[in-house]
C-alpha cells in the first residue's frame, strides 16, 4: 500500500450527520441483452464510500451515468437494476428516483431521512451532462450539502456530475478516488525500484503520452499486445497482416529513439505465436524471431518473449500494467498476459503490482487472479490520462487539504 498521502480532502475531513451527501459514483456496469448485471466491481467499488456516509448519518445521494443514451430517457440503461443490486449488497432498502433534477426528485430527497440511500436517474438522459452545462450542475448540486466524487472512471471527464457540481457545493473526494489518487501518485512521483512498465493493447496512438511520460520514470518497459507491431514495423522487421498503425510508424520511431537515450530498458516481442484466422486458432503457429511471415496476424507473445518478460519482472519492486500483451478473449491466444500475471501473482508479496483497469482489468478477472494485485484500477480512460500525466477535471475541482 503506497505511504503518499491524497492531496485532496476526502469525505473522512468533513462532518456528515444530517447532511445531504451528493456522491457521483461510477455505476457504468456491464449489463447482457436482458438487462441483468454481468459484472457488478464498480458497484461493490463504491460500498465503503456509501457504508461511511451511511453510518456518519448522512442522506445519501447517488448520482451515475450508465451507457450512452442519445440525449434522452432510454429504457435499456436506466439505473433500476443497479439500484436493485446496490440494496441487495449493502442489505438495506435503496431508494430511486425517476429523474436526477426537477421538482419531484427535490420533494423525494426533501424526504429522505438520516441513513436513508436515493439513486437518481442516469445523469446522461439529459444532454447538458456532458456539456458540462452550469444550470444543469446547479440544478444537481441544489440536491446537496456537500459534494463527493467517487467515480475515478469520470474523472477524465469535465461533465457535470464530475466537476460542474464542485463549483456550487464544498467538493471532497470519496474512499475509493482516494485510494486511485494514492496508489497513481505513488507510482509517479515516489516509485519504488526496480520500477517496471508492462504496455499493450491495440493502439500505439492510445499510449504515446503514457509511453512520453513513463520513459522518464521507469527502469524497464515491456511492450506487447498489437502496439507492438507498430514499433517493430519501426524498426523494419516485417509484421505480416498484424494490426500496425501506419499512420504511428514515425511516432513510434521517435518513441525508440528517446527511450535509446534514457537509462530504461525498452523490450519489444523477440518471437510471437501468430496465426493465419482468429476465428480458428488451432490453425497457429510460433515465429522464431521478431519478424510475422506475409499472410500471419501476430496474437501473442511468443515463448522467448514470454521468457525475457519474466526476467525482467523477476527483481521488480514495482509494476505498472495498461493493456494485455494478447488477443486475450481467444483463450489459446491468452497464454503471454497468464503467464505475465502468475508471475505478478506469486510474487505478490514482493512487489506492487498496479493495473490500469479496462481491459487488462477485466483479463486478470476472468483468469483468477486479479484479488492479487495491489490495486485494479476502476478507471481504463482516467489511469491513462493520470499516467500520461494529465490534470484529471473531475479530481482537480475537489479541495485541497
Amino acid at each position: 500500500m503506497p505511504t503518499a498521502t491524497s492531496t485532496k480532502q476526502t469525505l473522512r475531513d468533513v462532518a456528515l450527520a444530517g447532511k445531504r451527501v451528493l456522491i457521483r459514483v461510477d455505476f457504468n456496469v456491464p449489463q447482457d441483452a436482458s438487462g441483468r448485471i454481468t459484472d457488478d466491481t464498480r458497484i461493490r467499488e463504491s460500498l465503503p464510500t456509501i457504508q461511511y456516509a451511511i453510518q456518519q448519518g448522512a442522506k445519501v445521494i447517488l448520482m451515475s451515468h450508465l451507457g450512452r443514451p442519445k440525449g434522452g430517457p432510454d429504457p435499456t440503461v436506466r439505473l433500476d437494476p443497479i439500484a436493485k443490486r446496490l440494496g441487495e449488497l449493502l442489505h438495506r432498502p435503496v431508494q430511486k428516483a425517476d429523474d436526477c433534477v426537477g421538482p419531484a426528485v427535490t420533494t423525494h430527497v426533501q424526504r429522505l431521512n438520516a441513513g436513508d440511500v436515493l439513486v437518481l436517474e442516469n445523469v446522461r438522459f439529459h444532454v447538458e451532462e456532458e456539456r458540462n452545462d452550469p444550470a444543469f450542475a446547479k440544478a444537481l448540486a441544489s440536491l446537496g450539502d456537500l459534494y463527493v466524487n467517487d467515480a475515478f472512471g469520470s474523472a477524465h471527464r469535465a461533465h457535470a456530475s464530475t466537476a460542474g457540481v464542485a463549483h456550487y457545493l464544498p467538493a471532497v473526494a470519496g474512499l475509493l478516488l482516494e485510494k486511485e489518487i494514492r496508489f497513481f501518485e505513488q507510482l509517479l512521483n515516489h516509485p519504488a525500484k526496480p520500477f517496471i512498465a508492462i504496455l499493450g493493447g491495440a493502439k500505439v496512438s492510445d499510449k504515446i503520452g503514457v509511453i512520453t511520460n513513463l520513459l522518464e520514470r521507469v527502469d524497464g518497459m515491456l511492450i506487447g499486445g498489437a502496439m507492438a507491431y507498430t514499433f517493430l514495423k519501426a524498426q523494419g522487421v516485417a509484421v505480416g497482416t498484424s494490426k500496425a498503425e501506419e499512420d504511428k510508424v514515425i511516432v513510434a520511431k521517435a518513441l525508440l529513439a528517446k527511450a535509446a537515450a534514457k537509462p530504461c530498458a525498452l523490450q519489444l516481442p523477440a518471437d510471437h505465436v501468430i496465426t493465419t484466422d482468429l476465428n480458428h486458432p488451432r490453425a497457429r503457429q510460433i515465429t522464431s524471431d521478431a519478424a510475422i511471415p506475409d499472410g500471419w496476424l501476430g496474437v501473442d507473445i511468443g515463448p522467448k518473449t514470454r521468457a525475457a518478460f519474466l526476467r525482467a519482472l523477476a527483481t521488480a519492486k514495482l509494476v505498472v500494467w495498461n493493456g494485455p500483451v494478447g488477443v486475450c478473449e481467444v483463450p489459446p491466444f491468452s497464454e503471454g498476459t497468464r503467464a505475465l500475471a502468475q508471475c505478478l501473482s506469486d510474487r505478490a508479496e514482493q512487489i506492487t503490482t498496479v493495473i490500469g483497469g479496462g481491459d487488462t482489468g477485466a483479463a486478470l478477472a476472468h483468469l483468477g487472479l486479479a484479488a492479487r494485485m495491489a490495486h485494479v484500477s476502476t478507471g481504463g480512460g482516467a489511469s491513462l490520462e493520470y499516467l500520461e500525466g494529465k490534470v484529471l477535471p473531475g479530481i482537480a475541482a475537489l479541495q485541497d487539504r
